[in-house]
């Protein structure tokens, strides 16, 4: 194909799209709103992935320095799509600086939004500066400073980890499960615990879905190997009673009320749609589900297609993701990228 593959979204989706595209020689362009690639396991800092255990700034790191070396890969950081015309095999795309990129297809690999906590204000986030996110203690981690609480610097005796921050709640309109959050979170509560083995770590959950093979390794290798403590409970809120955090609900197993005091509460915070996604939609012309992600057409006749012919989607665009999926789709939407506008121009050609 001799027009390149648009690919939008420099996370590990577009990245490995990206890459699976230059070991056949076909050429991309990969625009990157961001001043620099990776999405959000670099922007935010993350620790260890999950299942490798490597760390982020390696692995993902990895992936950018092979695009950015790649002759066949064209990097644009700092510019968005504006404008997306023309067809499968004839589109051009008007990029925020004002030039444009030709291309025969489009792969949109934009990622996801991390859920603001402040939508769950009863959970004390905003309010007590020892209540943290799960994206904030990887960052803790992945900066060699340790755990610490943010109030005063202190290493905390006691830390809960409160699961289905902004998933699973109809109450702030996300229904869904963001897949990924108990797994990282018994993780990260593995990591806490190597880090500093004096600090006690509870996990309070709804429910435990350490999906597909993570359950031995990540839930029962948490409690078993590393002495974390599992409560399923509902939270009502976390408050303080001027010394401490206060964790206050039911502990659903023997209906009673619970109030514990805590150092440090963490919201194990899920994937939102990606904030731009309703521009997005209204430039490449592609629907959204009712969930607000960006929709894919059937999955057992196509592959990766979106709503319009020619645009594909890859990765935690079109839904929560794990990272290891993201980039399988990300080349998945590659080949089918590239195998649509060949076929196109094959059929013009007759």
């Amino acid at each position: 194909m001799s027009q390149p593959v648009l690919i939008v979204g420099g996370g590990p989706a577009g990245l490995s799209a990206a890459q699976a595209l230059a070991a056949v020689n076909q050429k991309s362009v990969l625009i990157e709103k961001e001043d620099r690639l990776g999405g959000a396991p670099i922007l935010s800092g993350y620790a260890k992935l999950v299942p490798s255990h490597e760390w982020a700034s390696d692995a993902i790191g990895g992936m950018v320095a092979r695009v950015e070396g790649n002759p066949h890969i064209e990097v644009r950081t700092g510019a968005t799509v504006k404008a997306f015309s023309g067809g499968p095999g004839d589109f051009v795309a008007t990029l925020s600086d004002g030039s444009k990129v030709e291309a025969g297809s489009a792969i949109l690999a934009t990622g996801f939004t991390h859920f603001d906590s402040v939508n769950k204000p009863e959970w004390g986030f905003g309010t007590y500066p020892d209540v943290v996110t799960t994206t904030q203690v990887e960052q803790m981690i992945s900066s060699g400073g340790g755990i610490k609480c943010p109030s005063d610097g202190r290493v905390p005796d006691r830390v809960a980890i409160l699961l289905c921050v902004g998933s699973r709640d109809r109450q702030i309109g996300r229904e869904w499960c963001s897949k990924i959050c108990c797994t990282v979170s018994a993780n990260i509560a593995m990591e806490i615990r190597e880090m500093s083995p004096e600090t006690n770590v509870y996990i309070y959950y709804m429910d435990i879905r350490t999906f597909g093979l993570y359950e031995g390794e990540y839930y029962w290798g948490s409690q078993e190997n590393h002495k974390v403590k599992y409560v399923k409970a509902r939270i009502a809120e976390v408050t303080s009673d001027g010394k401490r955090l206060l964790v206050k609900g039911e502990d659903t197993l023997v209906k009673r009320p619970i109030s514990i005091p805590f150092d440090m509460v963490v919201h194990a915070v899920g994937m939102d749609p990606n904030v731009d996604n309703m521009t997005l939609s209204a430039i490449f012309d592609v629907e959204l589900n009712r969930w607000g992600y960006v929709g894919r057409q059937n999955a057992y006749a196509t592959l990766a297609e979106t709503s319009r012919p020619g645009v594909f989607v890859a990765g935690a665009a079109s839904g929560p993701e794990t990272i290891d999926d993201s980039i399988a789709q990300g080349h998945a939407a590659a080949m089918a990228a590239m195998g649509f506008a060949m076929s196109g121009v094959k059929d013009a050609a007759e």
